[in-house]
């Protein structure tokens, strides 16, 4: 009975301290800022008063941003998808040279900072660009392609894991009885990747409709989507009550992209017809070359030229000849250039609470991914444990500037406290392990899940107490999945801008803020330290990314001395609830989740 009670009292610490994180800074700043556009000061003291609803929804301005935001998105999403299927079938149904680490390589784009994607297609499209008789230098088609770097590898890597196991003996049969290739793919494959490809698309219409930095630094004011112009409300206008109340649009959008993708994600947890392993990769033949020539350009136009055309632009000097002159600016500035101190710093500073955010993520994301791995019997367990699980994700769904403003607004004295973490820089580390600890919970969480529990009822029936099971099984299992999700949430905290720059307090610039100052600046020099900047944020970003992917399990879990696969029983298609969505089908016990199963909210 001691026993336990310890474990129920072990159990609910473990539930409860990320519950409290989540409450203090995420619920209650973002509830703080819906509120604010519901209250004016009065002479009786603060008013409930909508007036702010017709008059922001009113304006013409409003509006248009909001159609912008839906236009861009959708555009995006469709692009996206057409360009993440033939790379989802050539990753992932056929088989060539190089196939895995070219599908690692596509993790990077992914998860590359968007100030520097931002940065790179302005090298690229905007004036001195390569590409600048095109037109594109402010414009719709060049966010739509920023937007599309991003999401394309997300949609192939999403659809190609579960197109991988897909068995193609319908397809198959289909040609057999006289179907030609397009036909028997339209007609069986398509249909059964439908829900796949309908979820991802719902996710990346998420993506899009809250991106900050890309729309930014290419849009401007011109193409301000939702966020931007909250943005633009705060800092320029300091018009906190009209940014609150277009936040609610934003949170409009976010939830029907979310419930879009719930109902599809459930529409797609149905009896399709999985294989226990994948099959084996087909060498490619001459009907796959459309297929693969529509993946070799999108990585060429798509991934390399915005890249290179940032990389060549940064070594270019005010006379047009090659030099590192941009990136010795970047340890001592020349005088003029927006920066309170080196670049250098500015580095040094944003590694530190990349660290500490990542860290942070880890612990609280180890605790949650604990609990949500859990089986309970009782069916109020159950339904406590799915509204946990959807609380977790909640950062997922709400924009980075939404909470970043948010904490701006509540964390004077929170509590009682008598500091002001407004001027303190706790609070950006806070704020990017938010973003990140939904990545880590989908890392680690399937990993968990996939454990056989006759492994830990053995332990418990030969006396190991709750804490032994946790570290003798639940642990050793993670591995080197607690390496990746470690990697994925330094990166993403690394190149985080949206809530970092409300949170950033003079003279204590991160890398991402400093690039997006020097690039906006007219001083001489600062546009080309700015790439510079923006090459150095990438690199560091990708050597993580890198690094990280190579952390993954590849191989079977062992049990009892012997190698033995357990089939699909991590994948809510398979029978298990990895809560990974469409993306996860099914996994080998053990194996470390693919970069899909991350995605799904």
């Amino acid at each position: 009975m001691r026993r336990s009670a310890w474990g129920v009292a072990g159990w609910t610490l473990a539930a409860a301290l990320p519950l409290a994180f989540l409450a203090l800074f995420f619920l209650w700043p973002v509830l703080a800022l819906v509120a604010t556009g519901f209250v004016s000061d009065g002479d009786g003291g603060p008013r409930l008063d909508a007036s702010g609803l017709p008059e922001v929804f009113g304006s013409a301005r409003t509006g248009r941003v909001i159609a912008q935001t839906l236009a861009q998105a959708g555009l995006a999403t469709v692009v996206s998808v057409l360009l993440g299927l033939p790379a989802a079938y050539a990753l992932y149904r056929l088989d060539f040279p190089g196939r895995t680490l070219l599908r690692g390589i596509l993790t990077v784009p992914f998860v590359l900072p968007t100030v520097v994607v931002g940065v790179a297609f302005s090298a690229l499209v905007g004036p001195g660009g390569p590409l600048a008789w095109l037109g594109w230098d402010r414009s719709l088609a060049a966010i739509v392609a920023a937007l599309a770097f991003f999401n394309v590898p997300l949609v192939a890597r999403t659809v190609g894991g579960f197109w991988e196991r897909i068995d193609d003996s319908g397809e198959r049969a289909a040609r057999i009885l006289g179907a030609g290739h397009v036909r028997a793919w339209l007609t069986v494959t398509l249909p059964a990747l439908a829900p796949a490809l309908a979820s991802a698309a719902a996710l990346v219409f998420l993506f899009c409709a809250t991106s900050f930095g890309v729309v930014l630094i290419l849009g401007g004011r011109a193409f301000a989507n939702v966020e931007t112009e909250i943005y633009r409300l705060t800092v320029q206008f300091l018009d906190l009550r009209g940014a609150a109340v277009l936040s609610l649009a934003q949170f409009a959008i976010v939830g029907a992209a979310l419930l879009v993708s719930a109902r599809l994600r459930r529409s797609g947890e149905r009896a399709v017809e999985l294989r226990d392993a994948a099959p084996r990769a087909k060498r490619p033949g001459a009907a796959d070359l459309p297929a693969l020539l529509v993946f070799g350009l999108t990585v060429l136009l798509l991934h390399a030229l915005p890249i290179l055309a940032l990389v060549l632009r940064s070594l270019r000097d005010a006379s047009g000849g090659f030099s590192l002159a941009n990136y010795a600016a970047l340890a001592e500035p020349p005088v003029g250039l927006p920066l309170d101190a080196p670049v250098l710093t500015a580095i040094g500073l944003s590694v530190r609470i990349a660290a500490v955010a990542a860290i942070l993520a880890m612990a609280l994301g180890i605790l949650i991914a604990f609990v949500l791995s859990r089986r309970p019997a009782s069916r109020v367990l159950r339904r406590s444990q799915e509204l946990f699980d959807g609380l977790v994700m909640l950062p997922l769904g709400v924009s980075a500037v939404t909470l970043g403003f948010g904490l701006l607004l509540t964390m004077h004295r929170p509590l009682g406290i008598g500091l002001d973490l407004r001027t303190s820089a706790a609070l950006i580390p806070i704020a990017q392990a938010l973003v990140a600890l939904p990545l880590v919970v989908r890392i680690l969480l399937p990993v968990l899940r996939g454990i056989d529990e006759r492994l830990r009822f053995a332990a418990a029936t030969l006396g190991a107490a709750p804490g032994t099971v946790l570290a003798t099984i639940d642990l050793p299992m993670l591995g080197r999945s607690a390496g990746l999700a470690l990697g994925f949430a330094f990166a993403a905290s690394l190149g985080e801008f949206g809530a970092t720059s409300f949170l950033v307090r003079p003279g204590e610039q991160t890398l991402p803020v400093a690039i997006a100052e020097l690039v906006g600046h007219p001083a001489p020099g600062s546009y080309g330290a700015g790439l510079a900047a923006a090459v150095v944020l990438g690199a560091l970003t990708a050597a993580v990314m890198l690094l990280a992917e190579r952390l993954r399990f590849g191989g079977r879990l062992r049990l009892g001395g012997r190698g033995r696969s357990r089939g699909r029983g991590a994948g809510p298609i398979g029978g298990g609830r990895s809560g990974a969505g469409i993306g996860s089908p099914g996994r080998i016990a053990g194996d470390a989740p693919r970069r899909e199963e991350i995605a799904w909210v």
